[in-house]
């Protein structure tokens, strides 16, 4: 790869080392994602050359799962991390023309480390946060660092009436525990190399944004093209149904789906064509979150369902990294440009799949939002920080 673009491969046990130099120059291509909503991705395709040292790695164990995999990018001298995961699997391709035969190694972020073991039953007699605390203490080896926001329900039931006991594992009880607040739960790579954020709290979509993207503006541009859609029919008003001990009465708490952690994204709302009820009857069969909950965890189970289902504005395209000058990362707002006055502004970032290979780079992005129009007329558009 050419010197404004390179990437950095590191593998282990548990301890990633740098990666081979042969087999570093048989590696022609990477890939890495990260969404909100779903656990991130990673895979490396190799050239896979019969007695090669490729082929030798393969046969000596190096590529077998869970074997730690770190990446890193740097791009005009400026380096971040793409992935920070475990190998979960390799396909061979085998072909007769020289060359042509390849391995794809593909794995997940470490908190695949966390889904393997089924713990149902271990007691946990805590509130949801210390349990978090605890079931990620155990996987310091891997660099993880707890990010614990304490939720408004915090709640532990009297040891003498139910101890809270583990379902599933570790990954899905914690996961579990998120969704009964209205929280989210995914393990992010960084803040430097080796580590990794488990964020366990409210989904936020505030911030410091990133430089804005630039669509349709001639030399300028940084995103040669832009694809936007509006379903304005699945915009929904949420309303709530609580069911106080004291009353007989059921009372409908109308959800709004803007929250100081998810606030409008311009000044033009969106109004909702339709009203859902999340929790009217108690039915036997009824499959829904906030049946048979405390009005305050119903309350906020619908405000982020409400709020999930707000950003019915969406956006794909990809990045020309080189002009952008870094890397877009997910999970965080940006700015957007050139695309008509309705679509500039803030946009959330829900996706980005960075693809390198040699001499180039790409990165494919999916952005949302909740309302049309920018808040300001006037965009950063300076380099990232990386």
């Amino acid at each position: 790869m050419d010197d404004a673009i390179r990437v950095q491969v590191l593998k282990g046990a548990v301890v990633p080392e740098p990666l081979d130099g042969t087999l570093l120059d048989a590696l022609v291509e990477v890939q890495a994602t990260e969404s909100a909503g779903s656990r991130g991705g990673f895979q490396l395709r190799f050239r896979l050359d019969k007695g090669g040292p490729v082929e030798r790695e393969l046969h000596d164990g190096g590529f077998e799962p869970p074997a730690r995999v770190l990446l890193l990018a740097v791009v005009a001298g400026r380096t971040q991390i793409l992935m920070d995961g475990v190998i979960a699997r390799h396909d061979v391709t085998v072909s007769s023309t020289p060359g042509a035969s390849t391995l794809s190694i593909t794995g997940s972020d470490v908190s695949q480390m966390m889904d393997l073991l089924d713990l149902t039953g271990i007691p946990l007699p805590m509130p949801a946060e210390a349990q978090v605390a605890l079931l990620l203490a155990k996987y310091a080896i891997y660099g993880m660092v707890p990010l614990v926001i304490p939720s408004p329900l915090l709640f532990c039931p009297n040891p003498l009436e139910r101890i809270p006991v583990q379902q599933g594992t570790d990954f899905a009880h914690i996961s579990a525990l998120a969704n009964a607040v209205g929280y989210v739960f995914y393990v992010q790579p960084g803040p430097s190399p080796g580590t990794n954020t488990a964020y366990w709290g409210p989904e936020i979509r505030v911030g410091e944004p990133q430089p804005a993207l630039t669509v349709n503006m001639d030399s300028a541009s940084t995103v040669p093209s832009l694809s936007i859609s509006f379903d304005g029919i699945r915009k929904t008003q949420y309303v709530g149904w609580i069911f106080p001990q004291q009353l007989k009465v059921p009372i409908p708490i109308p959800v709004p789906d803007v929250t100081p952690l998810s606030p409008p994204l311009g000044p033009r709302y969106i109004p909702p064509r339709g009203i859902k009820q999340l929790n009217r009857a108690k039915a036997p069969n009824q499959d829904d979150a906030t049946a048979r909950r405390s009005p305050a965890e119903a309350i906020m189970l619908a405000l982020a369902r409400a709020t999930q289902g707000s950003h019915v504005v969406t956006a794909s395209g990809q990045v020309d990294v080189l002009r952008y000058g870094g890397l877009l990362q997910a999970r965080h707002l940006v700015g957007l440009r050139g695309a008509g006055h309705l679509y500039d502004g803030h946009w959330f970032v829900r996706s980005v799949s960075t693809t390198l290979a040699r001499g180039k780079i790409t990165q494919s992005f999916s952005l949302d939002r909740n309302a049309f129009e920018p808040w300001s007329d006037t965009l950063p558009i300076n380099s990232p920080e990386i």
